[in-house]
């Protein structure tokens, strides 16, 4: 998240802060005797809005893969295969089969 992204959320919780306090209270009213401020069933913060938003991006950004190996740290689907020399599978004949091992090739991420 950037700093722009940080400085926007704390704002919007600052105005929730200030938002809670003003439906709290009942001192607001007009001169007629109505309150100036929504209150109801039909008043949404605005900063839920935004989470909701920002969870919409986030399933944007990275759709479910089926099938595929997916990089457990970026997301990425692109890998480089290595033998690993750690795990022996099978051996005949003095020839030794190994396991491999998957590098992601964005991050570098073993998976």
């Amino acid at each position: 998240m950037s700093e722009f992204e940080k400085e926007v959320l704390s704002l919007l919780r600052k105005i929730d802060e200030k938002l809670n306090k003003l439906l709290g209270s009942n001192n607001l009213k007009t001169t007629s005797g109505k309150t100036a401020t929504p209150t109801g069933e039909g008043y949404v913060k605005p900063s839920i809005v935004v989470e909701k938003q920002e969870e919409e991006e986030r399933a944007k950004e990275k759709p479910p893969i089926e099938g595929r190996r997916v990089c457990p740290a970026c997301g990425g689907t692109s890998f480089n295969t290595e033998e690993d020399k750690s795990q022996v599978l099978f051996q005949q004949a003095g020839i030794k089969i190994h396991a491999k091992k998957y590098i992601c090739r964005n991050c570098g991420t073993e998976a």
